[in-house]
């Protein structure tokens, strides 16, 4: 049995996931939200989504998924969906995962396995985590009348490319986002272009 004093370092070294902020704010626009709550939203939703669509697929599996998905946050920070350095953030998140993975109070000895497969696995669980992670944002910004995007001079362009994979996985939520992104557009959140 590992140490609860080496434990406790390891959950301390967790809790940091809360000091990430995104580029969302939370419904209402007050804050930004943090990765950690982005996590256990994702994992609420990917939950739901899941008995809604009414998918056969392991929901024990899914919910790992979704816990493990940012937490390479931790020392990579949030890379923000529409930033151009986006392609390269996945290596510094790997980094951190295995140093997480190989902490002597880490008790989850397949963690790095999970964050591989919600990073690069075509699973059924794997899919719906990547469409769930990019709807909760989306979401948000909707919520915030486009708070973020107008802040970060988002395009029309730039969110339809983001989100254009969901239309062959999830085509009822592809048709509520394209749906939104119009209303965005005019209203004015979105550029368009």
């Amino acid at each position: 049995m590992t140490d609860i004093n080496t434990i406790c370092d390891y959950l301390r070294e967790l809790d940091e996931l809360k000091l990430v902020n995104r580029r969302s704010y939370i419904a209402g626009g007050v804050r930004l939200e943090n990765s950690a709550e982005h996590s256990w939203h994702l994992a609420m939703a990917c939950w739901s989504i899941a008995r809604s669509f009414d998918l056969k697929l392991d929901e024990g599996k899914l919910l790992k998924l979704a816990l493990v998905h940012d937490l390479g946050e931790i020392d990579a920070g949030d890379t923000f969906l529409y930033a151009p350095q986006r392609a390269d953030a996945n290596k510094a998140e790997r980094a951190c995962v295995t140093r997480m993975q190989h902490h002597q109070g880490n008790g989850v000895e397949d963690l790095l396995t999970y964050w591989e497969e919600q990073e690069t696995g075509d699973s059924v669980e794997t899919k719906l985590v990547k469409v769930v992670d990019r709807l909760l944002p989306f979401l948000l910004n909707v919520a915030s009348e486009g708070r973020a995007w107008r802040e970060n001079r988002v395009k029309k362009s730039q969110v339809l490319n983001a989100h254009a994979f969901i239309e062959k996985e999830f085509p009822v939520i592809y048709q509520w986002i394209h749906a939104k992104i119009e209303y965005a557009v005019i209203h004015g959140w979105l550029e368009d272009v």
